[in-house]
C-alpha cells in the first residue's frame, strides 16, 4: 500500500505527543501535571449541559442543514451585534464541526495547488496543516516580540510571491496569547484585498481577554452592557470594508469550554456561503445536531454569566503564572492579552526546547509543549505553558517548575 504524500509532510502535533508520554507516566502511578494542552476545564457551561440532556427526549436526531441550523446560526449573529457591536448576517454564518471544520472548509474552497500563504512564525500548527493538505505552500514569517509576535503589513507586503493567495492570523494567538493590532489588522487585509487574494482570521480566543475589569453582569443578553467589550481584543469584522475578502473562524472550545463537543463556526463572505454549503454537504453532511441543539443555550444570560466567571478565574490564574515565571528567572517576551498560555523563553537554559521539556517531565512530572510544534524560526529558545487547569495544580505544576529551573544554575 502506498500512501498519499501528503502523509510525510504532515509532522506529529507534539502538544498531543506530550500528552501520550504523561499518560504513560501516569500508568507507572506518577502524579503528572499536565500544561500541554490548551483545553479548558471548566467544561459546558451548566444551561448547555440541561439543554443537551432535555434534547435526549428528542426521538430522533435527523440531519441539519449542512450550514447548520438556522436558529443557531441566528443566535450567533446575534452575539456578534451584543458582544461586539457588529453586524453580521446570519446567512453569513457557517455552523461547523469545530474550528478545524471551518478552517478545513475555507482551505477547500481557497486554495488551489501550488498556491502561497502567508503565515506567521510561530504559529498554531494545524492551521498551516490544513492548506498543506489542499496542496497550499505556506510560508512561515519569522515575527519579533515588538509586533506581539504576530505579523505587520510590511512583513506580509516583503513576503507576497507571484503565487501568493492570502494571509491567515489568530488573534489572540496560539502559543503566544497575544493579539495583533487593529490598525494593523487593517492594513493586512486591506493589502490582501488589493492583490486580490484572501485573508482568514482565526478567532478562537477572542473572548478570552485576560483584562479583569470587564463589566460582568447577569441581568441581560439583550443589551451590550451585559457583557462589557475589551476595546484591545475586537473582531475583524468591525471593518465592513473588508466583509467581501475576509473569513473569520471560531469555535464553541475555548470561552464556552466545549471541546469535545466538536462544534465551531466561520464567518464567511456572502459570495462564499453557497460554495461552503457544497463543500460541507459532500465533506461532513451537517455539523453534530445533538451539539447544535445544546450550543442554543450558549447564548443565554446564565450561560454567558458563567463563561465571564471563566475567563475571570483565567485572569487570576494568569497573574498567578506570569508572576511565578519572573521569580524564577523565566522570561515572556510578549505579554499575552487572551487566551491561557505563556509563550516562555529558555535559551538561557542552555536546553533546547525538547530537551527541557523531556527534563522537565521525566524529572519532575510536568508536561509543557515545545516551542518546536509553533514554528521554524527560534522554536529551540522557547516552550508553552498552558494554564488551563486549576489554582491547585498549577501551583504544585509551578513549584516543580521553579525546583528544576533552579537545577540548571
Amino acid at each position: 500500500m502506498k500512501f498519499a504524500s501528503r502523509t510525510t509532510a504532515i509532522s506529529p502535533f507534539l502538544a498531543m505527543a506530550y500528552g501520550e508520554k504523561a499518560t504513560a507516566l501516569e500508568q507507572q502511578g506518577k502524579d503528572v501535571i499536565r500544561l500541554n494542552l490548551g483545553e479548558p476545564d471548566f467544561g459546558a457551561p451548566a444551561a448547555v449541559l440541561a439543554a443537551m440532556k432535555e434534547s435526549l427526549n428528542a426521538p430522533v436526531f435527523p440531519y441539519t442543514s449542512a450550514l447548520g441550523m438556522p436558529e443557531l446560526r441566528e443566535a450567533i449573529a446575534r452575539f456578534y451585534e451584543v458582544k461586539h457591536g457588529v453586524a453580521v448576517s446570519p446567512s453569513r454564518v457557517v455552523v461547523t464541526a469545530g474550528a478545524s471544520g471551518a478552517l478545513l472548509l475555507a482551505s477547500a474552497a481557497l486554495v488551489e495547488p501550488g498556491d502561497n500563504v502567508i503565515l506567521g512564525d510561530p504559529s498554531y500548527p494545524c492551521n498551516r496543516r490544513f492548506l498543506n493538505a489542499f496542496g497550499a505552500e505556506v510560508t512561515l514569517v519569522p515575527t519579533r516580540s515588538e509586533d506581539n509576535f504576530q505579523l505587520t503589513a510590511t512583513s506580509v507586503a516583503d513576503n507576497w510571491k507571484h503565487n501568493t493567495k492570502g494571509v491567515l492570523i489568530a488573534t489572540p494567538a496560539n502559543p503566544t496569547g497575544t493579539v495583533i493590532d487593529a490598525e494593523e489588522l487593517t492594513k493586512i487585509g486591506e493589502y490582501c484585498k488589493s492583490k486580490g487574494g484572501f485573508l482568514i482570521v482565526d478567532e478562537i480566543y477572542l473572548d478570552l481577554s485576560l483584562s479583569a475589569d470587564l463589566d460582568v453582569r447577569n441581568d441581560t443578553f439583550a443589551s451590550q452592557s451585559a457583557l462589557g467589550t475589551d476595546t484591545k481584543l475586537q473582531t475583524v469584522l468591525a471593518n465592513a470594508q473588508l466583509e467581501e475578502t475576509v473569513v473569520v473562524i471560531n469555535s464553541f472550545s475555548k470561552y464556552f469550554g466545549m471541546t469535545g463537543w466538536r462544534l465551531g463556526w466561520c464567518v464567511v463572505p456572502e459570495a462564499m456561503t453557497p460554495i461552503v454549503e457544497k463543500l460541507a454537504q459532500n465533506l461532513f453532511i451537517c455539523p453534530s445536531t445533538l451539539s447544535q441543539k445544546g450550543a442554543l443555550a450558549c447564548f443565554t444570560p446564565e450561560a454567558l454569566a458563567q463563561c465571564e466567571q471563566n475567563r475571570n478565574t483565567l485572569t487570576k490564574r494568569a497573574s498567578l503564572v506570569f508572576s511565578a515565571l519572573e521569580n524564577m528567572g523565566l522570561g515572556l517576551d510578549a505579554k499575552p492579552d487572551g487566551a491561557f498560555y505563556a509563550y516562555i523563553n529558555i535559551k538561557h537554559t542552555g536546553l533546547t526546547a525538547i530537551e527541557f521539556c523531556d527534563a522537565l517531565l521525566s524529572q519532575h512530572h510536568v508536561a509543557l509543549t515545545p516551542g518546536n510544534d509553533f514554528g521554524e524560526h527560534n522554536a529551540n529558545h522557547y516552550v508553552r505553558l498552558s494554564f488551563a487547569t486549576s489554582i491547585e495544580r498549577l501551583e504544585e505544576g509551578l513549584s516543580r517548575l521553579a525546583e528544576f529551573v533552579k537545577s540548571l544554575s
